[in-house]
This record gives structure tokens, sequence and C-alpha cells, in this order.
């Protein structure tokens, strides 16, 4: 089954490419204007007293710089970053061997928190709360409770789903912000940025039709610029002009709102096989072979921003909108008005 190459889900091949083109430091972060400036003064704040950042949450759809932010506020409070992730901590005693081997300041970034498992909260709310770690000694009636003291640390969570987070473990977060999608300004720097430190020669008309196409995603504008560069190589000399990106992204079948072959899929089917709708998620998940959550989390979040999809009590709708990106006559034009004959 062949990988998306608009999906924001980081591949496998691309992550050591994605981590070289990764900023360090929030001067070089382009784009969420209001966040970067909020989190800028909490660093300086924090640093200024001498203490770790409060702890903080980000969340929004895949791809948009949750990792890279994690990446910046250890790199600006000058502490080591630790990395994991909701499923890989499957007992407290995983999140226990990590959290005492954090030294004062650290951060600890926890990507898709909101899948841990609820005896992990348990461990994770007092070593955030209080900084302490709280360990069972011994069985039945001769049980008791050690609590030992851990350095104070920033855990930086991540989430596409904050929905699924529970509200205690959220609570425990001083600092949350949402990831938007990216303007077209902001993705026409991305995408000259990249090319830059990968040494592709690319015109700025190169440049912004790779960065239109890129669903407002910086590592999908990244990714499409790698496979541009391959067709550049190949077929026009290494340079990318606004012809070879037009002709390069055609074959990679993404269209001029940068949606792929799954996503017309998306709307097609709920167009042609369920009259428009509503139909149920796990309706469309099933008519194209794909899990209810990918779809949520990967397709929906850029068709509800260009408005080709609707989400009702009922289920899923295709608006206007996407009946006339796919070129079908939307159904209130094609009703035969009463007194015509």
């Amino acid at each position: 089954m062949r990988e998306r190459i608009t999906s924001g889900k980081p591949q496998a091949q691309d992550r050591t490419v994605d981590a070289d083109l990764r900023p360090k430091r929030l001067s070089e972060y382009i784009g969420q204007e209001r966040l970067k400036e909020n989190l800028r003064i909490f660093l300086e704040a924090a640093k200024g007293r001498g203490e770790p950042l409060d702890h903080v949450l980000f969340y929004g759809p895949p791809g948009l710089g949750k990792t890279t932010l994690a990446y910046i506020i250890a790199n600006e409070m000058g502490t080591n970053l630790k990395i994991t992730s909701g499923p890989a901590i499957e007992r407290p005693g995983d999140l226990a061997s990590i959290l005492t081997n954090m030294s004062k300041g650290d951060v600890l970034f926890i990507d898709e928190i909101h899948r841990l498992g609820k005896a992990v909260e348990e461990v994770l709310y007092p070593a955030m709360e209080d900084f302490a770690l709280d360990i069972i000694i011994g069985k039945g009636p001769s049980a008791r409770s050690v609590r030992l003291k851990l350095p104070r640390f920033t855990v930086v969570g991540a989430t596409t789903r904050l929905a699924l987070m529970t509200s205690p473990l959220r609570g425990r977060f001083g600092v949350v912000y949402r990831l938007d999608f990216y303007d077209l300004a902001a993705m026409e720097q991305i995408v000259t940025r990249s090319a830059a430190i990968l040494g592709v020669r690319l015109s700025p008309e190169g440049a912004r039709e790779i960065a239109r196409r890129s669903r407002g995603t910086p590592r999908v504008a990244n990714r499409l610029l790698r496979r541009v560069r391959d067709f550049a190589d190949v077929r026009a000399q290494g340079e990318i002009t606004l012809d070879v990106a037009r002709e390069a992204l055609s074959l990679l079948d993404v269209d001029d709102l940068g949606l792929d072959e799954v996503d017309r899929r998306v709307i097609r089917t709920i167009i042609e096989k369920f009259g428009g709708g509503p139909v149920g998620l796990d309706t469309i998940a099933a008519s194209i072979s794909e899990e209810p959550d990918t779809i949520m989390d990967v397709y929906e979040p850029y068709l509800l921003q260009l408005g080709f999809l609707e989400r009702t009590s009922r289920g899923r709708v295709a608006t206007r909108r996407a009946y006339e990106h796919l070129g079908i006559p939307y159904p209130a034009d094609t009703v035969q008005q009463p007194g015509l004959f």
C-alpha cells in the first residue's frame, strides 16, 4: 500500500532529512507568529528566573511543527531533550525509568500524548505537579508507598486529538497552544529555506507553486520539494522552475489545491456512493479501505479547511465547493423547478 506524499505523518525514509531541515532556534522558525511571540516571552522569563519552562502542550494536525518546537525549547533553554511517545510507554515502570534519568531543566517530549494509558498517567501526574515519583514497595498488607523527589523539568506534549486527552492531564499543562495551517507567504519562505539547505536551484515561481500545493503543512512542503528535486535532476538539469514544478507535481497526482488521489477518493466516495451525505465516518473508511482515525486525523482537517466537507450530527456532507472541484454538477442545480413547463 503506497504512502501518501501529501500526508502530514512522518515517513521513515524522510526523518534524517527532516532533522537537517528543522529550525534549531526560535528566530529561525517561520510562521505561527502569535505562538512564537508568546513562547519567546515565556522562554526569556524562565531563563531570567533560572527556572525550567512550565509544561507545554501543542495540538493540531500532523506536520505543523510540534516536534520542531520541542527541539527549539530545549535548545533555547540550553538543556537536553528526551523523546518518547504515548504508545511507547506501555507500563508505569517505563515512565518511571525515563523520569529517574532526567536532569534539572531537561525537556521530556511526549508525542501522541493522548495515547498514554491510565496507569501511566497516574504516575505522570505527581511528576508534573510536584516533581515527585510515587513507588509502591512490597505487596499485600506490607506494601508501602515511597515518594522520590525528581529534579524540576519540563514536559512538552504533542497531540493531534486534544479531545481524547483526559481533563486532569490537560490541566497540568501551563501553556497550551494550537498550531494552525500556514499561510502561503510562510510556506514560500519554508520551501525557499529548505531548498537553500539542500542546495537546490529553485526559482521564486517554482517555490510558490510547491508552497501552494503543500496543504499549508511544512512537512508536506519539504517532502514535495525533495520529490520535485528528483524530477528536476533527471529531466531539467537540476533546476526547479514553475513549469518543472507543475509537471512534477502533476506526475505525483497532486492537484492545484494540494489534494492527492486519496483526498479526491474520499470526496468522490461521499458524492457518488452516498449522494453527497450525510454519511458516517466508519462507512467512509470501509468504502475506501482506510482506518476511521486516519481519515479523521490526516484527510479531514485540510478538506474541512478548504470547505469541501461539513461535519454534522448525522455524518459527513460534501459541499458545493467539493462538487465544483471534481467537476460534478451540484444536486440543487440539476433539480427541475416547478412551473418551468
